[in-house]
């Protein structure tokens, strides 16, 4: 599916100067990584955000918003903005800020740095065991 480029652009302009920003393609379309976490992205015209398990429920409540869904099942802390409500700059770079914000936050700096230990250790014990 392919995405909307305009979309993306406006995207690289709220991004701003950050030397943190990388472009990868994904769920058929491109997400934005900030730090080392995807913060947004770019469905069909849409604006998929990372809000976070804890500020999902009122992201939801807000106008144009609705439940990410990825084959079939919701993914808790993303939601999808439609192109109505991120048709000004000022509207998109707020939704652009929230999700760096949450992407950026300690507490989600120190779950990824948890997650990335773990892999580390999972990946040391099957080299150990493919060792033997």
């Amino acid at each position: 599916m392919p995405y909307s480029e305009e979309l993306a652009l406006r995207i690289r302009t709220a991004l701003g100067d950050r030397d943190d920003v990388e472009e990868k393609q994904m769920f058929g379309g491109i997400a934005f990584m900030v730090a080392g976490s995807m913060a947004c992205g770019v469905i069909d015209k849409d604006l998929l955000a990372r809000v976070g398990s804890e500020q999902h429920e009122e992201a939801l409540s807000r106008a144009h918003t609705r439940l990410m869904t990825f084959t079939g099942r919701p993914m808790k802390g993303f939601i999808i903005v439609d192109a109505a409500g991120i048709r000004t700059a000022a509207s998109l770079k707020k939704w652009v800020d929230r999700t760096v914000a949450f992407v950026t936050s300690p507490e989600q700096r120190a779950k990824q740095k948890a997650a990335l230990a773990r892999k580390k250790k999972v990946a040391k014990k099957a080299r150990a065991a493919r060792a033997r």
